[in-house]
């Protein structure tokens, strides 16, 4: 059974590979990895991009590792410790983009992320951050999952654990100098944290750039983290955006790599929309490379639409921003993103960011002086209904004759007005169905229908 799925690993905090003794070795193995066969963890395709920020060297041959706020994370990241046999230079509480920006500024040999992102507080995970910023390749996976399936990975020769919380304001800096001191004067928004790793830097971020802040969900006590709160529920955040007469509504997960947005008007503004809004901007600007965005599957038909309409190719990849990036820097695009909210701006960091996609999107309405509904009014998607089947195993579902004859009746009924896509979470035992369509009773009716007969097949 593979060991990474398509964010890293992940699973129950304390069990499978999240056991104490399989985190130790897996710090084994990178270590041992790190030592013999380094050049496994360098992607073949990386577009350098601008620097904000100046190198330091100062995690030169040290592994840099922060964690979101979940219970688990310090007994994971202890165990992680021992298993090394190398310098370990730990953040803390960090969002996950901000291991990604600081393992390129301090040079270091690899980031580690102790984080499940949207899950719930239950789960953990371990990302896995190469040198130059993005995920480690499949290769380096395979390598990790060889060296554990084959080899006793030896023990560490000395553990070296430095703490370099007090430096993690380097992050918020390479974040604040996207806009100029007090650029957001006048601007009132909502910050929903998911009491997760944005919590101790979003709010006082957006202050310290002039803006009033009403902190939402930004007091983690180690369980709360992502419940009913952030990305997975931003129609909470919309009701508070109301309540509060905020022009902006602001809503990140567990590790704050994904940024959904609340309009003036309390709708939610997911990452196609975020899209589309960059993309005109950055067109206009000169700043969108070869007038193309990179999505995925996942990304609405409206979108395509809208960006065609404007002369902008849309480049689908399978979902995860793991495959965006990399779709990003084999074309040279400069946008690219998902509808969950995953944005990258490659010219600024080569993963997605929550808070750097916030920043931008305010760059782009102070800059038009117009509201968010505004800015978005361009975009009509069409109806999109996605629905989750847990599942205790993931078979190929194309072996399975019924599986394949359900999702080609599926596919029929839609030909021509819609699309349907069927596919297993990458992060958690669940089966999306997603369908989408110009008419939205048969769009529901066909996903309800698919996932019946799924469930009774599987």
């Amino acid at each position: 059974m593979a060991l990474f799925g398509t964010d890293g690993i992940r699973a129950l905090a304390g069990e499978g590979p999240l056991s104490d003794d399989s985190v130790v070795l897996l710090g084994r193995a990178l270590s041992h990895l790190l030592k013999e066969r380094p050049e496994v963890f360098r992607n073949r395709v990386v577009r350098e991009t601008r620097r904000t920020v100046t190198r330091d060297h100062s995690g030169a041959g040290k592994v840099l590792v922060g964690r979101d706020t979940r219970e688990s994370g310090p007994g994971i990241e202890a165990r992680l410790a021992e298993g090394f046999g190398l310098g370990i230079a730990s953040v803390g509480v960090i969002p996950t983009p901000g291991i990604a920006c600081l393992v390129r500024k301090w040079n270091c040999s690899l980031g580690v992320v102790i984080s499940a992102s949207h899950n719930p507080a239950a789960w953990n995970g371990i990302k896995i951050i190469a040198p130059d910023g993005l995920k480690i390749p499949d290769a380096a996976e395979q390598a990790i999952e060889e060296v554990l399936r084959n080899e006793s990975p030896p023990g560490p020769s000395f553990i070296a654990k430095l703490d370099f919380s007090s430096r993690k304001t380097e992050y918020a800096n390479f974040l604040r100098a996207h806009l100029p001191p007090d650029s957001l004067a006048g601007m009132k928004l909502v910050v929903d944290c998911a009491n997760g790793a944005a919590s101790a830097i979003a709010p006082g971020l957006f202050r310290s750039l002039g803006a009033e802040v009403a902190a939402v969900n930004a007091s983690p006590d180690g369980r709360n983290i992502n419940v009913r709160a952030g990305v997975l529920e931003p129609e909470r955040l919309g009701d508070t955006v109301l309540a509060e007469k905020a022009h902006v509504g602001i809503a990140y997960d567990g590790d704050a790599d994904r940024c959904i947005l609340v309009d003036e008007t309390g709708a939610v503004r997911d990452g196609d929309y975020i899209l589309a809004a960059a993309a005109v901007d950055m067109k206009d600007h000169g700043l969108l490379a070869g007038d193309t965005v990179v999505s995925t599957v996942m990304a609405n038909f409206g979108l395509e639409k809208f960006l065609a309409e404007r002369s902008i190719r849309l480049a689908r990849t399978q979902v995860g921003d793991k495959w965006v990036a990399a779709e990003m820097m084999a074309c040279g695009a400069s946008l690219g993103g998902e509808q969950s909210g995953h944005v990258i701006f490659m010219d600024a960091i080569p993963s997605g960011d929550g808070m750097l996609t916030s920043i931008r999107m305010l760059k782009i309405l102070r800059d038009r002086r117009k509201p968010l509904s505004l800015l978005c009014a361009g975009l009509t998607k069409v109806p999109q209904l996605l629905r989750n089947l847990k599942v205790s195993s993931k078979p190929d579902l194309a072996a399975i004759p019924a599986a394949a004859e359900a999702i080609a009746r599926a596919e029929s009924t839609l030909a021509g007005t819609g699309r349907v896509l069927v596919r297993y979470s990458g992060t958690e035992p669940l089966l999306r169905v997603m369908a989408e369509g110009t008419d939205s009773a048969l769009v529901q009716k066909v996903v309800e229908e698919l996932i019946k007969e799924i469930s009774h097949i599987i």
